[in-house]
């Protein structure tokens, strides 16, 4: 999302870096970026062909895997160069798309995110009017809000200079031909921080505390039914091996979520009040390591299923393009 051109008489000049070093880097992101692109699209094969996948919080899955997908296919090898290179070979206009594009993808990620948290919510929490709180209208609602808020917000952000104001002098200074960079105010650091991470982050790590404290209540009801046909030790083991599972997942989640974009966004913020001291590599560093949750989401999200571990061997074998392969049974009803 940023990255400052180093300039001389106001022009872009190429990085300075060895080749040896240019090409670990390409290296290194050419990996990331196929394992993005090859990852979702697995996910979007999987639940787009077997029918049985067809529910309203696959579909939710889906939309998230697009985004990501997206932002793998067009976004992250623009980046790659840009990042290698430390200039801009795509003119001005493709710039302002491709950073609009870029924020817009990582958000609408970020806000997939929040709505598979709600929908866990209901899931464990109210199971058993969990059919009619999300339904598919409510998962329609939700892919909608997933896309047009981050779009509009990006978009509009970009496309009117919302970011700039207030930081005028500082884009002029640092501003080069042959760049694409993106410098944001005290004001606007703020306002995308929150929208974009702080909002959804906040609405995830509350929900899955909630999960985490049912799911406990829900293993030490269990205990309190069966201890009388168990023995002391079993059941204290049982119970220990529920909350470390409970435990173990929404760790993942959250963790894989919170490394990766807590640092971009905490420098967003703060990088304006600071008078831009952070060296502009570190921050597209940390644009990368942002990248990464996309990368992530479908071990996170898909790897963990069983039914996804089965569709993805019937894709590898070719055996997809049989007849009536749709029609394969994933899991047990």
């Amino acid at each position: 999302m940023q990255l400052c051109c180093e300039s001389v008489n106001g022009s872009c000049i190429r990085s300075s870096w060895s080749n040896s070093v240019r090409i670990s880097m390409y290296v290194f992101m050419v990996c990331i970026i196929l394992a993005t692109v090859v990852g979702n699209l697995t996910v979007i094969i999987s639940i787009s062909h077997f029918k049985q996948l067809h529910t309203p919080t696959n579909f939710l899955i889906l939309s998230m895997a697009t985004v990501d997908f997206l932002l793998g296919f067009f976004i992250m090898p623009c980046s790659m160069v840009r990042s290698v290179e430390h200039c801009w070979y795509f003119g001005e206009f493709f710039c302002k798309i491709h950073t609009s594009t870029d924020i817009m993808l990582s958000t609408a990620s970020i806000f997939h995110l929040s709505f598979i948290s709600i929908d866990r919510y209901y899931a464990v929490c109210d199971p058993l009017r969990y059919k009619s709180k999300i339904n598919n209208f409510v998962i329609v609602v939700m892919v909608f809000i997933s896309w047009m808020i981050p779009a509009a917000f990006a978009f509009g952000m970009i496309f009117l200079d919302l970011n700039l104001r207030g930081a005028e002098k500082i884009y002029n200074h640092v501003h080069c031909a042959g760049g694409c960079f993106l410098i944001f105010s005290e004001t606007s650091g703020i306002v995308a921080s929150v929208v974009s991470f702080y909002i959804p982050g906040f609405v995830m790590l509350y929900i899955y505390r909630k999960i985490y404290s049912v799911a406990k209540k829900q293993a030490r009801s269990i205990d309190a039914i069966t201890k009388k046909k168990m023995q002391f030790e079993m059941k204290n083991h049982i119970s220990f091996c529920r909350e470390k599972k409970a435990a173990k997942t929404l760790g993942i989640i959250m963790g894989v979520f919170l490394i990766c974009w807590t640092p971009f966004f905490f420098f967003t913020a703060t990088n304006p009040f600071m008078n831009y001291v952070i060296p502009p590599v570190l921050i597209d560093a940390l644009v990368w390591f942002g990248y990464l949750n996309s990368t992530l989401n479908p071990i996170v999200y898909a790897f963990f299923y069983m039914w996804f571990r089965r569709a993805l061997k019937i894709i590898l074998f070719g055996k997809v393009f049989q007849q009536d392969s749709s029609r394969t049974h994933l899991f047990s009803d």
